[in-house]
């Protein structure tokens, strides 16, 4: 039964024409399909399969594929990056209006060590360092890259 959830669920994702915003929206579906699930049976769903919540609605996770076809840190820095400051061990990459998904994605693609995890908005990326020092050379690869 949960095989087949989860094969239900990459369907909709992937054929569907409409997005789905929410929880609900996406039981509602299912239920149209003869799906029937409760919303914690869903909530783990999506945990399982690490579908991942954007401003469309949910999408499938990327694949191996696609990361390897995401640009370089250096060119997404180059293109959207505007300017890096740090606070302490925490940075904040400002870059051009809707730039900060990308940057995020490429700097959480390059898995550098001393990087805890990034948040992104729609113009300001925050880096989460594990220290001050690890936030000062971050800062400086960062700038080298926004030139």
């Amino acid at each position: 039964m949960k095989t087949q959830r989860h094969n239900a669920i990459r369907d909709l994702l992937l054929k569907t024409t409409v997005s789905i915003g929410n929880q609900d929206e996406l039981r509602l579906k299912l239920a149209a399909k003869g799906i029937h699930v409760t919303q914690a049976t869903l909530s783990r769903d999506i945990r399982e399969l690490k579908l991942m919540k954007g401003p469309t609605g949910y999408a499938l996770p990327i694949t191996s594929q696609e990361e390897e076809d995401m640009p370089a840190l250096a060119g997404v820095l180059e293109d959207f990056g505007l300017d890096v400051r740090q606070a302490q061990n925490l940075l904040v990459v400002l870059t051009t209006m809707g730039g900060a998904q990308p940057v995020a994605a490429s700097i959480d693609n390059e898995d550098w060590d001393g990087i805890v995890g990034t948040i992104a908005g729609d113009n300001t990326v925050l880096i989460i360092c594990t220290d001050n020092t690890t936030g000062a050379a971050i800062k400086a690869r960062i700038e080298a890259y926004i030139g």
